[in-house]
């Protein structure tokens, strides 16, 4: 191999006529690893192996390459790619009598190539397939890019709008994010209502000589009705939970100045918050001078219970009606035991009847005001 050769900026590999190396330049030893002492008098296919094609450099000997081929060399670390092109050596007679191969290192390029290519594909199977559209805007806010499978949603087709202005065909919120992100504003999850549909859209800013934002706009309009329904529902049935309430607890005037409220079911602390609060509005509405909470129709409770019934009780007092117990359960009554509370003060009756009974009596015997 002559110095030109030898020190040329590609690869450089003579072959003889049975692809035995015979000259390897200084690229060639960079590029694969092997220095000319060890690959001349190897096989070409021993010492750069194309990746499943152990015969494929038996071209050479046939005649010369017309175009570069990109050929993939197996590497005991990770393959390279090999930009390689070949003239076939004759002797005074025509006879083939070996090959040069020349060669350019596109390891890097080709990837490169390959990772866009992905990009690519996975990008077009983004916009096929979800309801979205992705536009890309210029330093001017026109239209460069513009497609999405949610296009066709809204009647529109693919890059319509490129070369228009995004500005003089949109206003509002979703504009104003638009702007914000071509002045350096990255904007998140912006929701907006276009063309009758409900948009999520992203705008993020790009640092490009030539365009200046990206926008993700997302199709949510199913999402969005499902969560106005779903709102509903859940707005029905606290209507709905509420007159529950009421009718499970009714407030009931049964005689001039005395309320009743049977309570039945299931007491807990929230559900006693909520009838002391109803209770003493009564009270106070009405003006009553008695009120009997009759728990016929509760068999437990707990401590916390019995404790908001005795203040509930004691705020009946404060606002000048007595409170009135019927019903106890004895497991109730041990709750109330339990708590050592003073019930010295308070009626208790065993029945709605006795309890209505001491309430009229009482107010027969009070002094009636004179106009």
């Amino acid at each position: 191999m002559n110095d030109r050769s030898s020190n040329a900026p590609h690869v450089t590999v003579e072959l003889d006529d049975v692809l035995r190396v015979v000259g390897w330049n200084r690229r060639a030893e960079r590029v694969f690893g092997v220095s000319a002492g060890e690959a001349i008098g190897r096989p070409l296919g021993e010492l750069v192996p194309v990746a499943g094609e152990p015969e494929a450099w038996a071209t050479l000997l046939v005649a010369d390459s017309e175009e570069p081929e990109v050929r993939r060399i197996a590497q005991p670390d990770d393959d390279l790619f090999l930009e390689a092109w070949w003239e076939v050596t004759r002797d005074g007679d025509g006879r083939v009598v070996g090959a040069t191969l020349y060669g350019h290192d596109i390891t890097a390029r080709e990837r490169e190539f390959r990772r866009r290519g992905i990009e690519s594909t996975m990008l077009g199977a983004i916009l096929d397939n979800l309801e979205l559209v992705v536009c890309s805007l210029d330093k001017q806010g026109n239209f460069a890019f513009q497609q999405g499978k949610a296009l066709q949603t809204v009647g529109l087709t693919p890059n319509q709008f490129v070369g228009q202005n995004y500005f003089d065909l949109f206003s509002g919120a979703e504009a104003e994010a638009t702007r914000r992100g071509m002045n350096g504003e990255a904007q998140q999850a912006v929701p907006s209502e276009v063309y009758g549909l409900h948009w999520l859209s992203w705008s993020l800013p790009l640092q490009d000589d030539e365009l200046s934002l990206i926008t993700v706009s997302l199709d949510v309009t199913e999402t969005k009705r499902n969560e106005l329904e779903l709102r509903a529902k859940l707005e029905l049935v606290e209507r709905q939970q509420q007159v529950i309430r009421e009718l499970s607890t009714p407030i009931i005037e049964v005689w001039d100045g005395v309320l009743t409220l049977p309570i039945v079911g299931l007491v807990d602390t929230v559900r006693t918050a909520e009838i002391m609060d109803n209770l003493l509005q009564a009270v106070t509405r009405t003006r009553a001078k008695y009120a009997i909470l009759d728990l016929t129709g509760v068999e437990v409770v707990d401590t916390g219970t019995a404790s908001h019934l005795i203040r509930m009780i004691q705020a009946m007092r404060l606002l000048g009606a007595e409170g009135i117990l019927t019903g106890i359960h004895p497991t109730i009554a041990q709750t109330i035991v339990s708590l050592g509370v003073d019930l010295s003060r308070v009626a208790v009756f065993g029945k709605l009847r006795d309890a209505l009974t001491y309430c009229i009596a009482r107010l027969d015997r009070a002094p009636r005001s004179h106009s």
